[in-house]
């Protein structure tokens, strides 16, 4: 029994490997369509799989899009009706040209900008190019209502679908868009330029909307490669005809503009005709306008046969050079100051912030933009600028400026008047031609002043501060600089003792040294006086800094300076604009002056003016004021003039500076390559010049210089305390030493209570023991010297 079942389970067995083998054999052979087989079924799995990624796409689109058109349905309810005078008046308003205007609101000139405009009626408008416009742009214009909605939802779905909202637009929307909301995409903007373009047409005729459109779209460059807009200079621009004579060819080229005109134009920014492959691009549109022109009725089967035939090219103007204006020195500055002005208009109108103003871009976009305003807006611009004033200094140049060369080279000059008071700039001289030299010498660069610097940085803080008094005695002995070098005069290296008045009028350079030596303390010096006006010196320890070293103003910076001595102390900027209004007349920029910042003490500032007056009537320096006698002895006695000359090394630069007690003119001279002039061309030639421009600006304002004014007399001013001192030491007499120090005795005027100190050994603003001992023996002979090697003005040694 066992053994029967045995032998069974091994029959099976077997039988059970036969067939495996047989199964694999099998499927070893049919591998390929099996193989099939089941890709065949990925690929059906996969359809139905994407059938119904489909279904649910198409179905997400439907109702994204049909929520997008309810969204969109719900801003255009919600969209407020615009103001009808409002929206009238921004539909009209195709600015004008800006302008510059003198004070008195005569013109200086236009505002250039490379935008060619002209403004025309309808009845100046060829049909041909309105009938050209309407079948390119929109074809229903005539009867639609400012909007067609299937075009309006197409716009919307290809928005949603990553397109553009801006699709689909009608001529009145375009003119909508154009002048009232700007090409922001966005789905608030759309909304709002379909009510408004709804709007209008209850408000305009069609006709009137079509000529409105096409006297404001840009229509790309004319042959001079200056930007057109509107269709007049389009005409007159390409083809050389008025937009009412253009033929149909050359209608429905220009029709075909408005859509991309730069590219369509058949002109580069050069003004040359663009290449044939170029060409095409405007050529191919104007076919397309004439089939639009032929499918909508406008023209026959056969004219559009034969205008397709017709060269257009052949019309096209030759390139000509765009004329440009050279403005002139006047011109430029202004509208420098102007851009500046708008630039700060649009900055607080669109209240950008500082952290977005230290980005560049933020920063070039709000440039550029300004620019842009100030070039096609319409602004005017008012300035300070008298108009007899600067056409006199203009003359004068003209004529005197000859006096200037030396033979040295072009000596150009730069020249400011200036308002003391109010900083306003009356009239100025920026070279001696444009035509040949385009580089403003009054209010660009900057130049260093010489001596022209030491009543401001040296001599005005020192009667501030209390440190001297206008008969002090300031030491002119020999001196050196920290390295050892001699500080010298034209040549001389020092002499001895000196009244304040003297090195004033002479001007000479160690008495300056050392007085500012005396005003320098704790890294400051001047810094107090001299950064509240503006100067940009970046060192203050520099001991050549009273001389005119480290420092280099323009000459409106220079004469704002001399202005604020003249006016009290007080320092005003100077400004060049008055303000500015745009087309309708509103004010978007008007100058009102800050409170006046008290620079110097009224006391200086009166002391200060009487000893410059003095400096002009010594002439020691410059013969200006005889010169000024020569051509007008009444300008010369009933004006109180106070000035003061500077030089640099090697003559390469010349300044005189002339206040009276209502203006200040500034006046330096040199060349632009900073090489020498001869050594006279500061007292003779440039007082020649300035005497003769002087004699201008009073021919053409006889009270512009305050004739029979006078600056405050320091006798009579309660701010001065005038103190009876010796000639000798500056101060009152006293005994020194055990002696008694007596002699001849003056006047000195001081800014503080107390005035002048009684004498002491060491009374002078610096020198050495030797130096005092010298000196007291031409005092005193006798005198003992006292102990100390450091000069009373010596406690800071300052670097060269």
């Amino acid at each position: 029994m066992k053994k029967d079942q045995d032998k069974a389970r091994k029959n099976l067995q077997e039988k059970m490997q036969t067939r495996r083998q047989k199964g694999s054999g099998q499927q070893n052979q049919n591998h390929p369509k099996e193989n099939k087989r089941i890709a065949s079924t990925v690929f059906t799995v996969f359809r139905g799989l994407s059938v119904i990624f489909g279904i649910v796409l198409v179905l997400g689109v439907t109702f994204g899009a049909a929520a997008g058109v309810g969204y969109f349905v719900r801003l255009v309810e919600k969209t407020p009706q615009a103001n009808k005078e409002k929206m009238l008046s921004a539909i009209n308003n195709i600015h004008g040209v800006s302008t510059l205007k003198y004070s008195n609101g005569e013109n200086i000139s236009d505002i250039s900008s490379d935008l060619i405009r002209v403004n025309v009626p309808s009845n100046a408008i060829s049909e041909n190019v309105k009938n050209a416009l309407i079948a390119t742009e929109d074809d229903t214009f005539k009867t639609n209502d400012g909007v067609v909605p299937k075009a309006v939802i197409r716009g919307i779905i290809g928005s949603i679908g990553g397109g553009s909202s801006s699709g689909g637009s009608t001529l009145t929307q375009q003119l909508i868009k154009q002048q009232l909301l700007g090409d922001s995409v966005t789905f608030q903007r759309k909304a709002s330029e379909i009510v408004y373009a709804r709007a209008l047409t209850t408000y305009l005729s069609k006709d009137e909307i079509l000529t409105d459109y096409l006297n404001v779209s840009p229509f790309g460059r004319n042959n001079k490669g200056q930007n057109i807009a509107g269709v007049e200079a389009a005409a007159e621009g390409i083809f050389g005809k008025t937009a009412k004579d253009l033929t149909i060819p050359q209608a429905a080229f220009i029709a075909g503009l408005p859509q991309s005109p730069i590219v369509y134009s058949p002109y580069a920014a050069n003004g040359a005709l663009k290449t044939k492959a170029n060409l095409l691009y405007g050529i191919n549109r104007q076919k397309n306008v004439l089939f639009n022109m032929y499918r909508n009725g406008y023209i026959t089967a056969t004219d559009y046969k034969k205008y397709l035939k017709e060269d257009i090219t052949t019309s096209f103007l030759p390139s000509a050079p765009a004329s440009v204006k050279s403005h002139g020195y006047l011109y430029n500055v202004i509208y420098k100051q102007a851009t500046q002005e708008v630039y700060n208009y649009l900055i607080k109108r669109d209240k950008v912030s500082a952290t977005s103003l230290g980005n560049d871009a933020t920063k070039q976009y709000y440039t550029n933009l300004a620019a842009q305003e100030l070039q096609s807006k319409g602004l005017t611009v008012k300035t300070t600028i008298n108009q007899n004033i600067y056409t006199a200094m203009q003359n004068a140049v003209a004529n005197y400026g000859s006096t200037l060369q030396d033979g040295s080279g072009v000596v150009q000059p730069g020249n400011v008047l200036m308002d003391n008071s109010t900083g306003a700039v009356l009239g100025f001289v920026g070279g001696l031609n444009f035509a040949t030299s385009q580089f403003n010498h009054a209010f660009d660069g900057g130049r260093s002043p010489g001596s022209s610097i030491k009543p401001l940085i040296a001599y005005g803080p020192a009667l501030d501060l209390g440190l001297m008094g206008s008969a002090s005695v300031l030491s002119n002995y020999p001196a050196k600089y920290a390295t050892g070098q001699d500080i010298e005069h034209v040549g001389s290296k020092g002499t001895a003792m000196m009244s304040f008045t003297e090195a004033l009028d002479v001007s000479y350079n160690i008495p300056a040294f050392w007085t500012y030596k005396a005003v320098y303390k704790d890294g400051q010096g001047a810094k107090p006086y001299m950064s509240k006006m503006g100067y940009n010196i970046k060192d203050y320890s520099i001991e050549s800094l009273p001389l005119g070293g480290g420092v280099d103003p323009t000459v409106v910076q220079h004469t704002n300076g001399y202005a604020t001595l003249a006016n009290g102390g007080k320092y005003v900027p100077y400004y060049l604009i008055s303000s500015i209004t745009d087309d309708k007349g509103n004010v978007i920029y008007e100058h009102s002056n800050p409170d006046p910042v008290q620079v110097y003490s009224e006391a200086t500032a009166t002391i200060m003016e009487n000893m410059l007056q003095g400096v002009i009537k010594a002439q020691k320096t410059s013969k200006f004021y005889s010169d000024l006698q020569g051509l007008n002895p009444n300008l010369a006695n009933q004006v109180a003039w106070a000035g003061k000359t500077g030089t640099t090394d090697y003559y390469t630069d010349v300044w005189l500076m002339l206040s009276t007690p209502t203006v200040t003119l500034g006046g330096w001279a040199g060349h632009d390559d900073n090489s020498p002039m001869t050594s006279n061309v500061g007292y003779f030639n440039n007082a020649a010049y300035m005497a003769n421009l002087v004699n201008a600006i009073n021919t053409a304002d006889p009270n512009i210089f305050g004739s029979g004014k006078t600056f405050k007399d320091p006798n009579t001013d309660p701010n001065v305390t005038k103190s009876t001192v010796l000639e000798s030491t500056g101060e009152k007499p006293a005994t020194v030493n055990g002696k008694a120090v007596s002699g001849k005795t003056v006047t000195s005027f001081w800014t503080t209570k107390s005035g002048a100190p009684n004498t002491t050994y060491k009374f002078a603003i610096g020198g050495s023991d030797a130096d005092y001992v010298d000196a007291w023996n031409k005092i005193l002979p006798g005198m003992p010297a006292s102990s100390g090697t450091t000069p009373s003005a010596s406690s800071a040694q300052p670097k060269q």
